[in-house]
Formats: C-alpha cells, sequence, structure tokens
C-alpha cells in the first residue's frame, strides 16, 4: 500500500517540485522587497528592528518576493499562478493578514511549515515550496524572518486562490508519504574540517539560496538525488538538470570565486550572462546579498569536486581552427554565415561578445554544455539581461524564431563548434521539438523578406558574392586605403544590407542609374556606392572597374531578387520622420547619455577593443562621418535612429532595434549631427539642380 501510494504522489510532483525556478512568469521585474516593507512605524525596540532588518535579509536570499507576488500584484500577498501539467495552483498570502495571510501564526506553526510543509490548519504543502530546502535553516534565521513577515509588513487582505487541480492531483494527503520518503528536516549541521567561510556558504547554497531545487538532477520520485555534497550521492548535487526547456548548468567547481561572486552580484561576468530564470532570482534575490555572503557561496561552490562531464570553467577553452578575425570557416559554411549575418553586430566576428553589454561565446557555458535546451531556448523565444542596482539597463536578445529549424540548427552547431566544446551537433527535428513545446511563434510581422547570406553559397559566383559581403561587414580592415573614418557599410546599413529599415540592399540595384539630386545627374550603382566612400567613410573613392568594385555590385544584384524598377520594396531606406517636430538639444544630450553612450562613447568616440579594434563607431570626431554624409543631416540621421538604434531595447527581430519616441529620435539627432567632424571638401559641387535640405550641414 505505501509504495503504491508513493508512487500515485510521484505523478503529482512531476510538474511541481521547484515549480517556481522553472518557467513561471515572475512578475514585473521592478518588483523588490523594500517595496513590502511596511510604512506604518516600525516597532520602538531597537531589537526589534534590528531583527526584522535581519528577517528581510533572509528574505532576499530565500528569494519570497518572487514566488509570493502576483503580476501586478501587492507585494507577498500571493495569488502567482503556477502552471504544472496537471493543473494550476497558486502562491499563497504571506501578509500578516489575519484573515487571509499569515497574521494567526504562532513561531512553531510558522517554523513546521518551513521545515516540513505542513500549514497551521494541518494540510500539506506542495514542494513547489521548497521547504526540503528551508528545513536546513538555524533557528536563529527563522525566527528573524518569522518577525519580518509579522512585523515588517503590511498586512493585505487578499484571500488565496483554491486549486485549480483535478483528482486524484488535488488530494494532498499524497505528500505526508512523499515527505517521509524524502524529506530531511534536520537544520544544517556545520562541517567541523571546514573553515566558517565554506561553512556560511555551505549553508546558504543548501538552504534558503535553495540552489538544488534547479540545479541537481531528479529521482524516480522527482526529488533532489541530493540535498547536499555528502555521501554517496553527494556527487550528484548541483551537477546540473533540465526542465522545462532550460539547463540549470553545473555548479560544482564553478569559475573563480571571484567571477562567482560578480555573476551572482551583477548578472554577468567574463564568461556569462544570466539568462532564463536566473536573470529573476539575480533581480530579486542575489544582488542584494551581502559581498561576504558571496564570497561564502563562492567559495563552497569552488569546493566541490568537478562533475562527471564538466568541464573547467576558468579559463576559454582552445579555439578549433580559429583566428583573431573568428573561425577560418566563418565565411565558407551556411551556419557561419548565418551566425555573421544575424549574430556578430553583438557577439562579434570572434566570439568575443562586447563587455558588459553582450556576453562572450568563447568559454560561455551554455554554449560549451552538452546539453542544447538553453541555447535552443534563448534562441527561440530571445532573453534579456538581470536588473541590477550595478546594471540597471536590461538587455535583450531578440527572438530568432523567425528563421528556420534547419538554419538555427546550422548556427547553433557552427557556435558550438568554434566555442564550445564540439558537443554531438543537434538536428532540426531538436529546434522543431522545443519550438512546438516552447509554442515559439515569429513576433515579426514585418512583410519585408530577409535575404540569408547562407544561400549565396548556392550561387556559381559565391566566392565573389562572399567577398562582396565582407566589403560592407568589414570594410575599414579590407579597404584600408579607401576608409578615412571608423566605419563599415553595416555601420549604417545593418547586418550588412538585410535589415528592413535599416538602409537594406535589398532590391536597391533594380533602380540603378538613378537620379541623384546631390550630384544634380543620373549616376550608376558605382557612383552610389563611392559616395558613401567619400562621405560616409570619409575616404576615397574605388576604381569602378576594380574587383572589389565589382564584387559589391555583384553582391547588390544578388539581393535584387527578381524587383523591377517600378517596384515598392517593403523596408526600402530607413523610412520618414516628421520634419514640423522641432529639436531639443538639451535633451538630445540627456537621449545620448541615456541610450547611446553605452555603445557610442561618452564623448562620441566610439568604443574600441583592447587591441584597437572598433567595436561599435564614433558618431563624431575626426574618426566619424563628415558633414557630407546623409547621417550628418538631422532628421535623416532621426529616421535612422528613430527605427534601428538603439539596439538590444526590446525582443524586436534581428537586432532589439529601436524604441525611441520620434520626439527623442529628432532630439538625440540633432545633438550628435551637430558636433564637431571632418568637413567635406566638394560641398560646394552639391545640389546644383536641386533645392537644399533644409537640415543640410551647409
Amino acid at each position: 500500500m505505501k509504495s503504491t501510494s508513493i508512487r500515485f504522489f510521484f505523478s503529482i510532483s512531476l510538474g511541481l517540485i521547484s515549480l517556481i525556478a522553472h518557467g513561471v512568469d515572475l512578475g514585473p521585474a521592478n518588483i523588490s522587497l523594500r517595496a513590502a516593507v511596511t510604512s506604518s512605524a516600525l516597532p520602538a525596540d531597537a531589537a526589534t528592528r534590528t531583527l526584522i532588518a535581519r528577517g528581510q535579509y533572509v528574505a532576499q536570499l530565500g528569494d519570497c518576493i518572487a514566488c509570493h507576488t502576483s503580476v501586478k500584484g501587492s507585494p507577498m500577498a500571493g495569488g502567482l499562478a503556477l502552471q504544472t501539467p496537471m493543473g494550476k495552483l497558486y502562491s499563497t498570502n504571506i501578509t500578516p493578514d489575519p484573515q487571509t495571510g499569515i497574521g494567526k501564526y504562532t513561531f512553531e506553526q510558522f517554523d513546521r511549515a518551513m521545515r516540513h510543509g505542513v500549514t497551521a490548519d494541518g494540510h500539506n504543502l506542495y514542494p513547489a515550496m521548497p521547504y526540503p530546502s528551508y528545513a536546513k535553516m538555524n533557528e536563529p534565521d527563522m525566527r528573524a524572518l518569522y518577525t519580518f513577515l509579522m512585523k515588517g509588513l503590511e498586512p493585505v487582505n487578499q484571500p488565496n486562490k483554491p486549486l485549480e487541480m483535478k483528482f486524484p492531483f488535488n488530494q494532498r494527503w499524497g505528500m505526508t508519504l512523499w515527505n517521509w520518503a524524502f524529506l530531511d528536516a534536520t537544520a544544517y549541521k556545520p562541517t567541523p574540517t571546514k573553515d566558517a567561510v565554506w561553512n556560511r556558504g555551505a549553508y546558504l547554497v543548501q538552504g534558503l539560496g535553495h540552489c538544488g531545487a534547479c540545479h541537481t538532477p531528479r529521482g524516480l520520485g522527482f526529488q533532489e538525488k541530493a540535498m547536499s555534497d555528502e555521501g554517496s550521492a553527494g556527487k550528484y548535487y548541483l551537477a546540473g538538470e533540465t526542465v522545462e526547456g532550460w539547463r540549470a548548468l553545473s555548479l560544482r567547481n564553478l569559475w573563480t570565486v571571484e567571477d562567482t561572486a560578480l555573476f551572482l552580484k551583477t548578472g554577468q561576468n567574463s564568461f556569462a550572462t544570466a539568462s532564463g530564470n536566473m536573470a529573476d532570482v539575480i533581480h530579486h534575490s542575489t544582488q542584494y546579498i551581502s559581498d561576504s555572503d558571496l564570497t561564502a557561496i563562492a567559495t563552497y561552490l569552488k569546493s566541490l569536486p568537478p562533475g562527471e562531464n564538466d568541464l573547467p570553467m576558468t579559463g576559454i577553452p582552445p579555439k578549433t581552427a580559429s583566428t583573431a578575425k573568428g573561425p577560418v570557416d566563418l565565411f565558407t559554411t551556411r551556419g557561419g554565415l548565418g551566425y555573421v549575418q544575424f549574430c556578430t553586430d553583438c557577439h562579434r566576428l570572434d566570439g568575443a561578445g562586447v563587455k558588459q553589454i553582450f556576453p562572450p561565446l568563447a568559454g560561455n557555458p551554455t554554449l560549451m554544455s552538452n546539453e542544447p535546451s538553453t541555447l535552443i531556448h534563448i534562441l527561440l523565444t530571445g532573453w534579456q539581461t538581470a536588473q541590477t542596482e550595478t546594471h540597471k539597463r536590461v538587455w535583450f536578445m531578440p527572438s530568432f524564431a523567425k528563421l528556420g529549424d534547419q538554419e538555427l540548427a546550422e548556427i547553433i552547431n557552427f557556435a558550438r563548434a568554434s566555442w564550445g566544446r564540439n558537443a554531438k551537433p543537434i538536428a532540426s527535428s531538436d529546434v522543431k521539438t522545443m519550438r512546438d513545446d516552447l509554442k515559439a511563434k515569429d513576433i515579426d510581422q514585418s512583410k519585408f523578406e530577409t535575404p540569408r547570406l547562407a544561400d549565396m553559397l548556392d550561387k556559381p559566383n559565391a566566392a565573389q558574392l562572399v567577398r562582396g559581403m565582407r566589403l560592407n561587414l568589414q570594410t575599414k580592415s579590407l579597404l584600408p586605403q579607401h576608409v578615412g573614418s571608423e566605419l563599415n557599410c553595416t555601420s549604417c546599413h545593418l547586418n550588412a544590407g538585410t535589415v528592413a529599415d535599416g538602409s537594406p540592399y535589398v532590391g536597391i540595384s533594380a533602380f540603378f542609374p538613378s537620379y541623384a539630386p546631390r550630384a544634380g545627374k543620373t549616376i550608376p550603382l558605382e557612383d552610389r556606392i563611392n559616395g558613401c566612400f567619400r562621405r560616409s567613410m570619409n575616404g576615397t573613392p574605388l576604381p569602378g572597374d576594380s574587383a572589389d568594385m565589382k564584387a559589391m555590385v555583384a553582391y547588390f544584384d544578388w539581393m535584387k531578387k527578381e524587383t523591377k524598377p517600378q517596384d515598392k520594396v517593403v523596408g526600402r531606406g530607413v523610412g520618414k520622420i516628421d520634419m514640423a517636430i522641432k529639436p531639443d538639444i538639451d535633451n538630445g544630450r540627456r537621449v545620448y547619455d541615456a541610450q547611446c553612450a553605452v555603445c557610442h562613447g561618452n564623448n562620441g568616440e566610439g568604443i574600441q577593443r583592447t587591441d584597437g579594434e572598433t567595436i561599435y563607431p564614433p558618431l563624431w570626431g575626426d574618426k566619424s562621418f563628415n558633414i557630407g554624409a546623409g547621417m550628418a543631416r538631422t532628421y535623416t540621421a532621426a529616421a535612422f535612429v528613430k527605427r534601428n538604434m538603439p539596439i538590444g531595447f526590446h525582443l524586436k527581430f534581428p537586432l532589439g532595434q529601436g524604441g525611441l519616441t520620434d520626439q527623442e529620435a529628432v532630439d538625440v539627432s540633432e545633438y550628435f549631427t551637430h558636433q564637431p567632424r571632418p568637413d567635406f571638401p566638394d560641398k560646394v559641387k552639391d545640389w546644383p539642380k536641386d533645392k537644399r535640405p533644409v537640415d543640410a550641414r551647409y
């Protein structure tokens, strides 16, 4: 009978254990435990106030607010919906309201709920509440937490919502048997052979941090295979687990102590940036942990022996057949060209990322993991950084669900082979399975047809087309004698000219020869290209009959497809902006500081790598575009900025680009276009027949 009952409840626990840590909506990112603290007078005696402050810290260590606050709900009042395969349940009200919260709980009743999962009225909690971990709390921390919840919070009268689970999954009695089989309610006991820092770290990781809820493999009863590193089962503790499409990585022998502490404090370090629900954990909990406790946690994790399949996290793995400019097959494979088109603006050609903005791929644990779930998940649904006091700006990686299963598999396999551990290649069917499981949909509603650079490899003149594309992508380094600025063509023609409203090249060659008002005559495509070299690049023109010019024209011709001169191409150019909007240059400076300086420098100088290579170009100064460039005009620049800047601002395909208001775009464009920049000697020849634009710089 006992065995049958336990097996019966095992099926319930599948969707419940540590559910909150896996795939639930934790509400708006700006929820803070500080908002939950009572606004009424705190107890007068200093001892109680001190205990409340300690209890608040304990609540942050336990990440209570993330689970007990619904979307747009009152802090700690419960009501967060938890979806399971067996139905829906809701987190409970833990404010001190006597009718609907825990206001009538004695300390003993509270302690029993926290250690045994049994409420004041005797019913069992489901282990979505990680009481098997909280059981390790010591009594002083438990009393401090109790005092904070009872005397430090405003009571909120909000009834708990009933279960929405059908029979037999709504039968809580099965938890009694599960607890009998798997629960150890013993508080943490320090290991005498270890020092105080190690023991503090072990206490926090095993207890309040409940790290094992996500990072420890599950047994047949969906219990954590180990609750600590002790004993024969200890090898499983924090060895990694995959739940609901996310891979919670092994935390054993993790990075350096300093890197781990930095990651928990800021959401990023030199190896990785937090993804999935770990970003929520950092936002709600670990960013508030003291430096000494973060060091303790990191010390404990570093002490754990590597798991069976773990790679050292402290060094970037050797790059297989790679160069400083990227893997040698970057431009010769479909996966490589897919990576070039959709990934390099943030992660760079060599996978180095952009420090404190976009994570590196070389040595990134998500890329190195044998289990690709998190990688596929991020590509299909997007990603955002943790919002912390250190990094208040949230950066986004858009969803690439627009790309096909085979395309995504090619890009993932290329990246893993280049900077990961050469794990077994994934198949397009793996992507499809997760796409179906996640119900991932293409959120890009544009009718613009994004060209795929990988398709160039199918053409007889593939080598010439790839050269033409590279001349757009790496203009400065491939043609240094013709480029005087630090810009590449792709600085204005995003993703090598393949982004809607980002000056795409799609169909462009069908419209040449074309009349150019600035020149006052009909010009061929070659002259239009050289106009960019002379103005935006502040350089010198390419010979019209040179191999490189022919390669660039061939690249444009490849993107012409079936376009006719009379056709209207969706997404062509950069759109328009109302020239009646009056610029406010002072606000432009504020917008620049808030949204642009992080990539283009506090003084418009751009940002460079340590080797001097430009990552994002300067917007003014000697190395920027000259006054003859279209981008030097306020409203032309504003139209571009409106639709394309900043990047990583939201989930829009393919760069998370755009998001400023029309007024902000005009203001910031007025600001940066009127900063010092190179002159254009031939400016006197411009607009010989046509009216000069009102925002021209000369």
